[in-house]
C-alpha cells in the first residue's frame, strides 16, 4: 500500500489574511519572505504543494515545511529559527565561486548603470568562457546592441584582467570599451551594491535543497527586481576619492 501524505490545511480570516498580502506585496522586503508569505496564501486557496512548488520554482520539501511552519506557529513560524551545529555544506556565492561538499555556483552579473537593470547568469565555475557568455548576454540585447559604446567596468579578475581581456572583448565587439577598476578598489563598481542585496534577501539563509534551486531562486529574484529596478543614487566621484574611502 502506497501512503501519501496529506497536506497541511490552511484556513485564513480577512484579519489573518492581511499580514501574509502584505508581505506577499512588498517590493523591498527579503525574497524568502515574499515566497514563504506567498506559499500561505496559495496553501490557503487550496493549492497542493506540488502546485505551489511549480508557481513558486521551489521544491515540494521546502513548500511543505513552511506550510507546516505556520500551521503550528502562524507567522511567527515563518521566521528563520537559530542555527546550531555544522552550517550546511552547500555553498553557493554570489559573484564568486563558493566551496562545499554539497556543490558550488558561480553567480555573473552585469549592472547597467542608466537604467538599473541586472543582466545574472548561473554557472557551474567563474572562467574566461562564463564570463564571455555574460558578456554576450548582454550585448546581444538592445540597447546595447546598437549603441555607439558600451562602458564595462569590471575589477581585476582573472577572467577579465589586463590589456589581454581588453583586447579580446574589444576584439569581438566593436562598441565595447573596457574599463578595470584600481586594484583592492571592486567596491567603486556598482554591481557590488546588487550582489550584496543578492546575498541579504536570496542567499540567506543557505537553505537549499540543491543547486538547481539556488539558480531558480537567484533567477526569480532578477526578473522580480528589474521589474522596479531603479538605478543607484551614486555620490562617488574622482574629486573626491580619499574622503569616500
Amino acid at each position: 500500500m502506497l501512503w501519501v501524505r496529506r497536506a497541511v490545511d490552511i484556513r485564513l480570516t480577512d484579519e489573518e489574511r492581511v499580514e501574509p498580502e502584505a508581505r506577499a506585496a512588498k517590493l523591498t522586503l527579503a525574497y524568502r519572505d515574499v515566497q514563504r508569505a506567498k506559499i500561505v496564501l496559495y496553501a490557503a486557496e487550496g493549492s497542493s504543494n506540488v502546485e505551489i512548488a511549480a508557481r513558486l520554482e521551489l521544491s515540494a520539501r521546502v513548500v511543505g515545511q513552511w506550510r507546516r511552519r505556520f500551521a503550528e506557529h502562524g507567522l511567527v513560524g515563518l521566521d528563520d529559527r537559530a542555527r546550531s551545529g555544522r552550517p550546511r555544506r552547500c555553498s553557493p556565492a554570489a559573484g564568486r565561486r563558493g566551496q562545499g561538499g554539497g556543490g558550488a555556483l558561480t553567480y555573473l552579473a552585469a549592472w547597467d548603470v542608466r537604467r538599473g537593470h541586472v543582466f545574472g547568469r548561473s554557472e557551474p565555475r567563474g572562467g574566461i568562457v562564463p564570463f564571455d557568455r555574460l558578456v554576450h548576454h548582454v550585448m546581444t540585447k538592445e540597447p546595447h546592441a546598437s549603441a555607439p559604446r558600451v562602458f564595462w567596468i569590471v575589477d581585476n579578475g582573472s577572467s577579465h584582467r589586463g590589456q589581454k581581456s581588453i583586447d579580446r572583448l574589444q576584439g569581438r565587439w566593436s562598441n565595447l570599451i573596457l574599463a578595470h577598476t584600481p586594484v583592492h578598489a571592486s567596491w567603486i563598481n556598482q554591481i557590488e551594491n546588487y550582489l550584496s542585496i543578492v546575498q541579504r534577501k536570496v542567499l540567506t539563509p543557505n537553505d537549499f535543497d540543491d543547486l538547481a534551486e539556488v539558480a531558480r531562486r537567484l533567477n526569480a529574484f532578477e526578473h522580480r527586481y528589474n521589474e522596479i529596478a531603479e538605478p543607484f543614487g551614486w555620490k562617488f566621484t574622482a574629486r573626491r576619492p580619499r574622503p569616500a574611502c
